[in-house]
């Protein structure tokens, strides 16, 4: 372990960097950015102002709190997401394991057949009982039962027609809508390939020709869009990056290219990162862009890459820890975009996470930590492929592994790829 770091040390270095200047062209986009600028100058001011300069602290118990009322009870606020219902549970649970909060027995078997009513009769989960198949809810559900990771969590999920649902989503140029007659973005096949694998149903037929469509959604700029022709993000980046990973076909990306855009999204003052270029910071990026790093550090060790460090990620990771921890909590529990909005459990899961991956580095062989402040501000550490903790990776791995492919009773699947199960 590298120990504790010093607080403030990087608000007193990386955060001396001159605030924007606009050299005197006023837009929109420049105002915005020096409000937000302002509001992050104010907290570290109140920050440095305090007698005793504490360490900065993770809110554990008040974010244990909210998220707990949560799995139980939303307020009307919600109703919007009743489209999205596996992606609260996921949220949820996720943060919970970040945290280290064991989820009780009885909750866990509630949302286990939550999201058994939620699962399509043709295959696939739907964003709530009765609704249509969709590949988002389907990530978050097959996540969140990986979570649970109890004999009734896997059970839930039919591989037979979860198989029949991807299919019925592929596309002929290997792309894959996000349901039937929906549309194409580099997310679906990052779902899709996601929970394939965890769930052993990854077929050559089910993903052919789909890194050459993910590879055509690298631009000039360096990143992914979410189809080829647009502006390069950090969602679609990190859903792109990580497919290809799961495929094993990263090396096929422009990693340099890829690397140059991504650190330049970490704001210079900020600390936290942004999504595109000329945008403002948001905390849910903390995962987004910062856990590209990861997948790239491995894909440059693996094409021969020799100066690359064996103790950091190419990003500044103690100045991402102070954006999330002295920007982003609420003083009630969650966390937030950026000072001044409200929270929700979206930017709860994505800060939590992506204060994870700037506290951990390497795997279960080679692993340092960079903990900000005191050692109780340490969470879990998140698999930077399928953002959930890396030993319910490997239990889901080892269980349905052992499992035939749904097209061949005969014979177990093959052994999940090493560097998908640490």
């Amino acid at each position: 372990m590298d120990g504790v770091s010093t607080p403030l040390r990087c608000f007193n270095e990386y955060h001396s960097a001159e605030m924007l200047v606009d050299d005197g062209v006023e837009t929109v986009t420049s105002v915005e950015q020096k409000k937000v600028e302002r509001s992050i100058k104010e907290v570290i001011s109140v920050y440095k102002q305090m007698h005793s300069l504490p360490e900065p602290t993770l809110l554990r118990e008040q974010h244990y709190q909210y998220l707990k009322k949560g799995l139980r009870h939303l307020s009307d606020a919600y109703e919007c997401l009743d489209a999205s219902r596996p992606w609260l549970c996921f949220w949820i649970l996720h943060s919970l394991e970040l945290l280290e909060e064991p989820i009780p027995t009885a909750v866990a078997s509630d949302v286990c057949q939550f999201l058994s009513r939620c699962q399509s009769p043709t295959g696939g989960f739907s964003g709530g009982p009765g609704q249509h198949a969709h590949l988002a809810p389907t990530y978050a559900a097959v996540n969140a039962l990986c979570i649970i990771g109890t004999e009734e969590s896997y059970n839930i999920i039919d591989r037979k027609k979860l198989l029949d649902f991807l299919l019925s989503v592929k596309q002929p140029n290997g792309s894959f809508v996000m349901h039937v007659g929906g549309e194409v973005d580099v997310r679906s096949a990052y779902c899709a390939a996601s929970v394939a694998t965890l769930t052993n149903i990854l077929t050559p037929k089910l993903f052919e020709d789909t890194a050459t469509w993910i590879l055509s959604c690298q631009n000039w700029e360096g990143g992914l869009s979410g189809v080829p022709g647009l502006e390069a993000h950090g969602g679609y980046t990190f859903c792109g990056t990580a497919a290809l990973v799961i495929l094993g076909k990263e090396h096929m990306l422009d990693l340099k290219a890829l690397l140059r855009w991504v650190v330049s999204r970490q704001m210079r003052f900020e600390g936290g990162f942004q999504g595109r270029s000329n945008k403002l910071v948001d905390g849910c990026y903390s995962f987004w862009q910062a856990g590209l790093l990861p997948l790239l550090h491995r894909a440059l060790f693996k094409e021969g890459e020799s100066e690359l460090s064996r103790r950091r990620w190419m990003f500044e990771q103690q100045a991402l820890q102070e954006y999330i921890l002295l920007c982003c909590q609420n003083p009630g529990g969650g966390l937030v975009d950026k000072p001044g909005k409200s929270r929700d459990f979206y930017h709860t899961c994505y800060c939590l996470s992506g204060l994870s991956i700037a506290q951990h580095f390497g795997n279960m062989d080679l692993h340092h930590e960079m903990i900000l402040g005191e050692e109780e501000n340490r969470l879990a550490p998140t698999h930077p492929v399928y953002n959930i903790c890396p030993e319910k990776v490997s239990k889901a791995l080892q269980h349905f592994h052992q499992l035939p492919l749904p097209d061949d009773s005969r014979q177990p699947g093959p052994p999940a790829p090493d560097h998908l199960q640490s």
